[in-house]
């Protein structure tokens, strides 16, 4: 049996009998008390979801099993020293709850490289079948609904088995999934924006670094970039939309290809994954307007309250829980500083740092005025050549496999049945709180 798997036994049957003997001795214990607000504004602060793979907190930002990202730079596994930490070691983090070594995340690269291999023909005639035009997400998305042939979970449950051994199949699944998905995203990039001129996976390189290759951005500096990326995207605790999504359709006992699916189509809202196409197109809007690709802060300022005073919102900035700039913004902007420091689009990015958090302090308005993660990845992957702003949030999904894929392992460990909250019309929630015009 793969070791990794023999891991998640030990670790994963203690804590699904201790689910089981917490609803049996708690299960009408009352946790929380719910407020219509809460409740008609999407649900904001509402304890509803049991995720263990990370931990977003208002002032900290991110957590991935309790570790923050500054300390995942020092902790995790990395090709180079003074280089990026390894995906694939978060992805052992989040899964087992344990710091990998590196014999640990070597031997999860060289897993995912074997397994990015069995992609049926079947799968690259369906993108094909999609006209060029259509956007990326559409396409990684048709992608990833058409590899579902494949799925181990729904050959197994077919043949039927004990529910508690449904984790084994989906984790079969989610190893084929992440594996192949850098080959995807790949292929479409090179599809839309580089004349179908494809380019092969190398089984030498990591996960990320294999991504950055079949792109055709094979340095050493976007193998880095990559790496980075592909981690601080991750996960954002369990009820983000594409989390969320993807563990409600889980809950359905839906194959790790439908429910990831499911999580990719919430991705690709412009309030979620897409937001960093949004940004790129409010900077290039703002320097065709201004007339200038160097604008001074005073200039940026005197857009954003333009912007502002149309209703619009301003793209990167604000976010529903962190209440401090995003660490993972932080860790862009240290990373380009390091290696693209007088790239344009950096120097931008920084002038509008300067400026925008104390704009929206002055409006009295908004609870977040700092930066979050769309605020610089898009200006980041542009300033290293990836400039085709459609592929950013393909790129984005990519990286968010690694949490949500994981978190679906663990519905399964702990036995979680499928989410059916209960929804009431208007008129109860106005007898409810006796409301009067």
């Amino acid at each position: 049996m793969d070791y990794i798997k023999e891991k998640i036994i030990e670790i994963g049957r203690p804590k699904a009998e201790m689910v089981k003997d917490l609803l049996k001795k708690h299960g009408d214990d009352v946790i929380q008390d719910v407020t219509l607000g809460q409740v008609l504004t999407g649900m904001k602060g509402m304890v509803s979801l049991l995720t263990c793979t990370s931990k977003l907190d208002a002032e900290e930002g991110i957590r991935f099993r309790g570790y923050s990202i500054p300390q995942l730079q020092e902790l995790l596994p990395k090709v180079k020293k003074e280089g990026e930490p390894l995906p694939e070691g978060l992805f052992y983090l989040m899964l087992t709850g344990e710091l990998p070594t590196k014999e640990d995340v070597n031997q999860i690269s060289e897993q995912w490289a074997q397994r990015s291999q069995g992609i049926p023909p079947h799968v690259f005639d369906v993108i094909n079948a999609l006209p060029k035009d259509a956007h990326p997400m559409i396409q990684f998305n048709t992608a990833i609904l058409a590899m579902s042939t494949e799925s181990q979970f729904r050959k197994a449950y077919l043949t039927g088995m004990d529910k508690k051994d449904y984790w084994g199949p989906t984790y079969e699944g989610v190893m084929d999934l992440i594996s192949r998905l850098p080959v995807i995203a790949a292929y479409i990039y090179r599809r839309v924006f580089h004349n179908e001129q494809y380019i092969d996976i190398d089984p030498s390189h990591d996960w990320a670094a294999n991504l950055a290759h079949m792109m055709g951005h094979d340095t050493e500096e976007v193998h880095r970039l990559m790496r980075l990326y592909m981690m601080i995207h991750a996960d954002h605790e369990g009820g983000n939309v594409s989390a969320h999504a993807t563990h409600l359709v889980g809950s359905a006992l839906s194959n790790p290809y439908y429910s990831f699916s499911a999580g990719m189509n919430g991705l690709a809202g412009p309030l979620h994954g897409m937001a960093n196409q949004n940004v790129m197109h409010w900077i290039h809007k703002m320097m065709r307007e201004i007339g200038s690709e160097n604008p001074t802060e005073s200039q940026i300022k005197e857009y954003a309250e333009m912007t502002l005073k149309k209703g619009q919102v301003i793209p990167g900035y604000g976010h529903a829980v962190l209440r401090k700039t995003d660490p993972r913004f932080t860790v862009q902007l240290e990373f380009a500083k390091k290696y693209a420091p007088n790239a344009p689009l950096i120097q931008m990015v920084d002038k509008i740092y300067n400026v925008v958090p104390g704009l929206l302090t002055q409006t009295g308005k908004v609870k977040n005025p700092w930066p979050n993660v769309d605020a610089i990845s898009g200006s980041l992957l542009s300033s290293f050549g990836i400039t085709e702003y459609p592929i950013y949030t393909v790129l984005f999904g990519v990286s968010r496999s690694l949490g949500v894929l994981t978190q679906l392992i663990w519905d399964r460990l702990y036995g979680l049945p499928i989410e059916r909250p209960k929804s009431q019309n208007l008129k109860w929630f106005v007898d409810k709180v006796n409301y009067q015009k």
